[in-house]
């Protein structure tokens, strides 16, 4: 059976026909007597969350407004800051005019526009309701953008801690130690052992050669580790460390049910099938053990089982809270699965605020206590010679 996920996926392995190669050779793309020449693969291009959001809401008020999509499009584009995303534009509109769904030209654009975005805008296209889906995909989208800058927000104090700890360690190493060193050399006293461990510790890392191989091993284990994540071993190993994790694996959940089932709710209230629907969060959620939960809901769901019954059987069902569960059964007895899913998405959004405030509650006074005895350790092993050298200099 062919899904809306499938069709887009299969959309999106094609490629622009007209667009030109690296190098000397140009795209260009004719607008009336305008033309957009651009020398890269625009199926590469990677739009901004700010510049999607605003093409989406731009794009919904013209189209409420009774503005003719292809017009709606060529408007925006002469708006767009980003000369690349407005060639996107442009081609996307060229090929509207020329017939084709607005969802295949957006399919062409895989990095532009993730798969849930075209599902959503195909599903919109079926329904005949587009300007609803994109007043809803921009509030999703805008979700998105705020919950990706408090989690980075959350992770900048972190940063700037180790920052400044590496910084304090450096100075400490390679300016305060070696004067030390200069002393206790010329009366021919020995350091403290603590001290003499910190030296060795900065002989390696001042040593050329030995930094070098280090540096190379640290790299290779890097990449062969950043292949096998990309296994599905690998991926499936680390998802389930990412949810199962004592505090932070309460925020990524959270953050993937929320999503989940505000996509839910954006496809349903537009009158798009759950089975449909269903398939596009499996697409679009970043978990494997969450893709395999939706997978085999799609599948029960095939067999006759109603949604929360799927979900209860499901081997990974127990990522679903039971209170959801029981909200989606009431919601699908009175016909109100779509109401239901926007509450429990709502509700979701505040429980993941509340998540990253308590990671954050845990991981301040962590990475104090960490880079604390880190410099503390450096610290000892730099005083430990001051204290003794009034009785190495009398020596």
């Amino acid at each position: 059976m062919t899904t809306l996920l499938d069709e887009t996926q299969a959309l999106q392995d094609q490629r622009p026909a007209r667009l030109g190669r690296v190098g000397d050779q140009a795209l260009e793309l004719s607008q009336g007597t305008r033309s957009v020449q651009w020398s890269e693969h625009l199926y590469k291009v990677r739009a901004k969350s700010t510049d999607l959001i605003l093409f989406t809401t731009q794009l919904a008020v013209m189209l409420d407004s009774d503005v003719v999509l292809s017009d709606a499009l060529d408007a925006i584009a002469q708006q767009a800051g980003d000369a690349r995303f407005k060639a996107v534009i442009l081609d996307i509109s060229e090929r509207v005019k020329g017939g084709e769904p607005f969802s295949r030209a957006l399919a062409l654009y895989r990095n532009t526009f993730d798969s849930m975005f075209v599902s959503m805008v195909k599903a919109s296209e079926a329904s005949g309701r587009m300007v609803e889906m994109l007043t809803v995909l921009t509030g999703y989208l805008n979700f998105e953008a705020e919950t990706r800058k408090r989690v980075l927000g959350a992770l900048t104090y972190p940063l700037i801690m180790v920052l400044m700890a590496i910084a304090a360690t450096g100075t400490l190493m390679f300016f305060v130690l070696p004067r030390f060193m200069r002393i206790y050399e010329s009366r021919g006293a020995a350091l403290p052992k603590l001290t003499q461990v910190l030296v060795h510790v900065s002989h390696i890392i001042g040593d050329f050669e030995m930094l070098t191989g280090i540096v190379t091993t640290i790299i290779v284990f890097g990449v062969l580790l950043y292949y096998w994540a990309h296994t599905a071993a690998g991926r499936r190993l680390i998802d389930l460390a990412k949810i199962r994790t004592p505090i932070i694996g309460t925020m990524f959940v959270d953050l993937v049910i929320t999503r989940s089932m505000r996509i839910m709710a954006t496809m349903v209230n537009t009158g798009v099938r759950l089975l449909d629907s269903i398939r596009v969060i499996e697409g679009c959620v970043d978990n494997v053990c969450f893709q395999k939960l939706w997978q085999e809901v799609d599948e029960k769901i095939q067999d006759g089982y109603q949604l929360s019954e799927a979900i209860l059987l499901a081997e990974d069902g127990d990522l679903i809270a039971p209170g959801i569960i029981q909200m989606l059964r009431a919601g699908e007895r009175g016909g109100r699965l779509g109401e239901v899913c926007d509450k429990v998405s709502t509700f979701y959004e505040k429980k993941l605020e509340a998540s990253i405030r308590s990671v954050m509650t845990v991981m301040e006074p962590l990475m104090i206590t960490i880079l604390g005895a880190i410099i503390g350790t450096v610290a000892i092993a730099l005083l430990l010679p001051v204290f003794k050298v009034s009785s190495v200099m009398a020596h």
